[in-house]
């Protein structure tokens, strides 16, 4: 079965697809599940922005595999409670506020922020 992505782009060996459709945190992982695939993760700076590629038409913000880990009390490992390599955070980021489980995203200009989603 041929699926196709209204983005697609190159990073080395990964590969960013987008259906272009905003929906919430758990959607999204929903989405890439049913796929096979994962939420995005930047590993480096030239993966952080070649995912801001996505955004146009509306879209300035995208969701990424990091969200507050409930063991750790942070957002220091990914989805797979993996340590960061890599992190871009903004300003005040992320959110000391958020209780529970967090999500990020990452804004048009690659900085990543924390919501409650």
């Amino acid at each position: 079965m041929a699926v196709s992505y209204q983005f697609v782009r190159r990073v080395g060996q990964k590969y960013i697809v987008s259906n272009k459709e905003r929906d919430s945190f758990e959607k999204a992982i929903e989405f890439c599940s049913q796929k096979g695939l994962e939420l995005a993760l930047p590993k480096n700076h030239e993966e952080n922005n070649k995912l801001t590629e996505v955004f146009g038409d509306g879209y300035n913000e995208v969701w990424i595999n990091v969200n507050k880990n409930e063991s750790e009390g942070n957002f220091g490992v990914d989805m797979n409670n993996q340590p960061l390599t890599f992190t871009k955070w903004g300003e005040h980021q992320p959110d000391p506020s958020i209780q529970d489980t967090g999500c990020t995203m990452v804004t048009e200009n690659g900085i990543w922020r924390a919501t409650r989603e």
